[in-house]
């Protein structure tokens, strides 16, 4: 049991400095040699959980999935503006994320194997709007997968500007702002004026320590 828990903590270190270097440098400047000093690993160590960086980063794709979850409202629409806040909120908080969304949005010799958070979070917003269509939420003739296409994107171009201009600091006024112009076109005008769009204070709230990575 403790050569498993031992081999557990050891890939988690693995997983950590990965998701740092991945995210400071992208996947092709990136090198295990670099991974291998800020874990504090031996390489024989990182050749036993992952026979290469490549591996590492397919590893690091599975890890997102509670960021870019749906929220619990009632008014469905209010949910896909919370998750994109969470989503936000993630990116400036969570190496962990910020690394899978780099390997998802460069252009690299990395080619996923596995879903990004932007095609993960793009089925959480399609399945939301369809709530909100049910909900009588929506206009009328909207397509979803559309929809939930152009919000995914659009979400994806501010967050690089915004990681390029001020490293994030200003992503959650940019999802504000980004919201005030996309609402008109797919939401009815009666329920523009009682959707929220700051972050709900309990997405706010943290900073939250950096999460560990979860062996599988």
């Amino acid at each position: 049991m403790a050569q498993q828990e031992r081999g557990i903590k050891s890939r988690n270190l693995i997983l950590r400095a990965a998701a740092e270097v991945f995210d400071e440098r992208g996947y092709d400047s990136a090198s295990t040699t670099e991974i291998l000093e800020r874990s504090g690993l031996t390489r024989g160590a990182l050749y036993h959980h992952f026979p290469s960086k490549e591996a590492i980063a397919i590893a690091l794709l599975s890890l997102h999935g509670e960021t870019v979850a749906a929220t619990t409202e009632p008014v469905k629409f209010q949910a896909v503006i919370d998750h994109t806040f969470l989503f936000a909120f993630g990116l400036q908080r969570d190496p962990l994320l910020r690394a899978c969304v780099r390997l998802a949005v460069e252009q690299t010799s990395f080619r996923a194997h596995a879903s990004t958070p932007y095609e993960q979070s793009g089925a959480v917003v399609q399945s939301l709007l369809s709530q909100a269509l049910e909900q009588g939420e929506l206009l009328p003739g909207i397509d979803l997968a559309e929809a939930a296409d152009m919000i995914t994107g659009t979400f994806t171009g501010i967050q690089v500007m915004s990681r390029v201009q001020t490293g994030r600091e200003d992503l959650p006024e940019r999802v504000c702002t980004m919201w005030r112009f996309l609402l008109p076109g797919l939401v009815h005008p009666g329920l523009i004026c009682r959707l929220r769009l700051t972050p709900d204070p309990a997405i706010a709230e943290p900073p939250v320590p950096a999460r560990e990575p979860v062996a599988s």
